[in-house]
């Protein structure tokens, strides 16, 4: 058929088609010239018509076609047609009875789309039933009530004519209690695909398959050397799972001849889930993941599905290149983390699956493509773009739709897919009578493409995304048919992107002002990717200092990636959420290495050594780290002769370091201080820390009244010694006394007692005893012959003298120094002195 009744509503066929399509409408002439003629009144006939069709237009009864066997049928084939009827009306349908409809040939595929939208039963539309024997019968239809049928024809039995595309319809004709005539109640419409023979030009069609997902995979990483993974849920088990979404697009495309399109970042989370992993829970510490078999199976059935076969490998995370082009390139660094993640990603899928893929295929959502969007693509490396055609629309006037390729300038090619195909499997098709309506649409097409012109051309077909697991089922089962068929060919993605460009095919790329405003609601917007830089500024500010900046840069790297991705979008809240986790936890990370707080420290001399701790809490150790100490008031306080000074810190994983800083004091008082870490680049690095110094300094006349007091204690102590010694010596005197006036006393008597006592009386005195003298007022020297008159008084008066002397059981006195009392220095603080906290 002619392309261009897409799209200018002309419809110049092919030279195959034209004659037999010719013939067909002058057949049709005599009827359309009576139907031209009827009268204005209508007949009998004419009534019974309109009611059919208004009855059918009720919708009383839901035909389902559940399956089509075979999609495309061949010569000498049976066509088995089964599926579900269901009175959805309030009265019963008795007389009832399944038919089968073949319709005219569809010469269009604008005409598919508007069978495929049709509901109701359209006489001659429709065409005429079957009939005969193929038939199915229910007596009656009770409401509400689902009725199964399976009805098998020869194909020859089907009257078709040359190759082509043909309507075809199930009917549910019957009778109700309001409306007792046979009628038309119900009607699914569909399409026979009908090429017996092998076409002369078989069209060559390249059918993506894409393996990408959502984003599992945080920035977090648990305890230890290993560097454990944390994934957001467990959601990726249940996809690679037997049943899941993954574990279908694996196990059904092994068995096709497809290209893989696989984004690295689901290699890379799976390969993960292979070793120990974890599980992030909602406020709660994450669990150890237990899924590592079904990841270890499902990679290995992915490596043998895809070897020998072509994969094209996206930017690692498949970064959205149109939110990107239109709202990141405004923001400095966010086009090198594209290039980042396509340089990553050639070497993640070769170590994952062994194979080399391309990565020069960029691929914008829904191939929607303008200006900024190509430029942004290519400025990563890419030099083709998989676009689609109700983006690049054809305006040149063509009869057919042309080749994939078409050069766009600058050296990059657009692989444009067909909108038809490739958007032919993203209803909800969970039901079977869904996806048997998507299959056979899909061939139509595709058949119907294929004898638009005699010319051989390559077609390519972008599906969906992410599919689901009915969707990849539906896929398949379409593809299976259409690989077998006698009008198509399979092939490869970059065969496509090298065939001969139409030279008719349009080449111009859309305006910006020309991005679907649905797609444009769904993008990140600027502020993501603002976010995306300020978390890269601190990771660079953050590495220079690790010892293996690797354990940082790598998990870092791949999350900013994932902070891009095209899954994202319709969630800009989980979106968020994840770029603020990512963050905040990077902030945790670099608040591993500080400064401990101090509290107000003392110095009590012109110098002293103040030191300041730098903490690591890391695993690996910590270096090019300069830490800054910085004295507010220099005048007063000076830090290493002048206001600052600088050293270099090195700390261990695990471990704290504390660095000393000389200062001096010129004057008293309270000084603050701050403590600051720098990069080696001169980047301030974590939170600083600021405390208050006291200077109490010295001076020379505290010296001089601290050395008068030392000497005064030395005096006290010598006086209370003398003190001591004389009270000791006069109770021994007073005692021997007592002893001579005994007359029972077997002692000394008469003048040797006297002699003795005279002896005494004139030794000469200890030191101390003259001040004492003093003190008892004696003014002048003691006389060569005085009488000791003060031993000789009355027991009372000696008791009371020498009651004087202080004894270990006596109560202390006043003049009793202080006991323990701690000698204190009185030199000043030296240099490498602790000081006090």
């Amino acid at each position: 058929m002619a392309e261009a009744a897409d799209f200018q509503g002309t419809s110049p066929p092919p030279a195959r088609r034209w004659l037999r399509r010719a013939g067909a409408l002058l057949a049709g002439a005599p009827l359309l010239a009576g139907v031209l003629q009827l009268p204005a009144a209508p007949s009998a006939h004419a009534s019974a018509q309109l009611s059919v069709r208004a009855a059918s237009d009720s919708g009383t009864v839901a035909v389902s076609l559940d399956s089509f066997s075979p999609s495309a049928p061949s010569d000498g084939d049976t066509l088995t047609v089964a599926g579900t009827v269901t009175n959805k009306g309030k009265q019963a349908v008795t007389a009832a009875h399944v038919d089968l409809r073949v319709g005219p040939e569809l010469n269009t595929r604008s005409a598919i789309d508007t069978v495929a939208g049709r509901t109701g039963f359209v006489p001659g539309a429709d065409g005429s039933e079957v009939g005969g024997k193929y038939v199915q019968k229910f007596a009656t239809l009770a409401p509400g009530v689902a009725q199964h049928f399976s009805i098998s024809v020869p194909v020859d039995k089907l009257n078709l004519g040359a190759d082509g595309v043909y309507g075809f319809s199930v009917s549910l004709s019957g009778q109700t209690s309001a409306q007792p005539w046979d009628q038309v109640l119900g009607i699914q419409h569909t399409f026979l695909p009908w090429q017996p023979a092998e076409a002369d030009k078989k069209t060559k069609t390249t059918y993506l398959w894409p393996l990408v997902s959502t984003v599992h995979v945080t920035a977090e990483t648990g305890p230890g050397e290993q560097q454990t993974p944390v994934f957001l849920n467990d959601d990726l088990a249940k996809d690679i799972a037997p049943g899941g979404r993954l574990e279908q697009m694996l196990s059904l495309g092994k068995d096709l001849d497809v290209t893989w399109v696989i984004d690295p970042d689901l290699l890379a989370s799976v390969d993960a889930m292979t070793r120990s992993y974890r599980i992030r829970r909602h406020g709660g510490t994450p669990v150890a993941g237990t899924h590592q078999a079904a990841a270890k199976q499902w990679l290995a059935e992915l490596q043998q599905a895809v070897a020998g076969k072509e994969v094209v490998a996206l930017p690692f995370a498949d970064p959205d290149l149109a939110s990107l082009a239109h709202g990141g390139t405004s923001v400095t660094g966010s086009l090198s983390q594209l290039k980042d993640a396509t340089d990553v990603a050639a070497s993640t899928v070769e170590t994952v699956l062994h194979v080399k893929p391309s990565t020069d295929f960029a691929w914008p959502v829904n191939g929607a493509v303008d200006p900024s969007i190509v430029k942004v693509a290519t400025s990563a490396g890419a030099d083709k773009i998989i676009a689609r055609s109700d983006s690049l629309q054809e305006t040149g006037g063509l009869t057919y739709t042309p080749s994939a390729a078409r050069p766009i300038g600058g050296g990059t090619t657009a692989v444009v897919a067909d909108a038809r195909l490739s958007t032919a499997f993203e209803d909800d098709l969970t039901q079977a009578g869904a996806t048997t309506l998507a299959v056979q649409q899909f061939l139509a097409q595709s058949l119907e493409l294929d004898g638009q012109t005699g010319k051989q051309r390559s077609i390519v077909v972008a599906p969906q995304r992410m599919p689901t697991a009915s969707q990849a089922q539906a896929m398949a089962q379409a593809l299976t048919v259409l690989q077998q068929s006698a009008w198509s060919q399979s092939q490869d993605l970059a065969a496509a992107a090298k065939a001969k460009p139409d030279p008719s095919a349009t080449t111009q790329v859309p305006s910006t002002a020309d991005y679907p405003s649905a797609l444009r609601r769904q993008q990140l917007g600027r502020s993501a990717f603002v976010a995306i830089a300020r978390t890269q500024d601190k990771v660079d500010n953050f590495k220079v200092v690790l010892t293996d900046e690797s354990r940082v840069v790598t998990p870092f790297g791949r999350a900013m990636n994932r902070e891009m991705s095209t899954s994202w979008r319709g969630r800009d809240g989980d979106a968020e959420s994840f770029r603020n986790g990512v963050e905040a936890y990077l902030d945790d990370l670099s608040e591993q290495v500080k400064l401990i707080d101090k509290s107000e420290t003392k110095l009590s001399g012109r110098s002293a050594t103040i030191p300041v701790t730098v903490q690591n809490n890391l695993i690996q150790g910590v270096d090019h780290l300069v830490l800054r100490l910085t004295s507010t008031n220099p005048t007063r306080l000076k830090i290493g002769g002048k206001a600052y000074a600088e050293q270099p810190v090195t700390v261990s994983g695990g471990h704290s370091q504390s660095v000393k800083f000389a200062t001096s004091a010129n004057a008293n008082g309270r000084v603050t201080v701050v403590a600051q870490l720098y990069t080696q680049d001169g980047q301030e690095y974590g939170t600083p820390v600021t405390f208050d110094v006291k200077v109490t300094e010295i001076t020379a006349t505290v010296m001089l009244v601290i050395g008068a007091g030392v000497l005064l204690l030395v005096l006290a102590g010598f006086r209370m010694y003398t003190q001591r010694k004389r009270a000791a010596a006069r109770e021994r005197a007073e005692a021997g006394q007592q002893d001579g006036d005994d007359p029972s006393s077997p002692g000394e008597s008469g003048e040797a007692g006297k002699a003795r006592e005279s002896d005494e009386a004139h030794e000469i005195p200890e030191a101390g005893e003259a001040s004492e003298a003093g003190e008892a007022g004696e003014t002048g020297d003691e006389p060569e012959h005085q009488e000791p008159e003060n031993l000789q008084g009355p027991p009372d008066r000696l008791k009371k003298e020498s009651g004087t002397r202080h004894r270990a059981d006596d109560p202390e006195q006043p003049s009793d120094p202080t006991p323990d009392t701690a000698a204190e220095s009185a030199d000043p603080s030296g240099t490498g002195e602790k000081v006090d906290r």
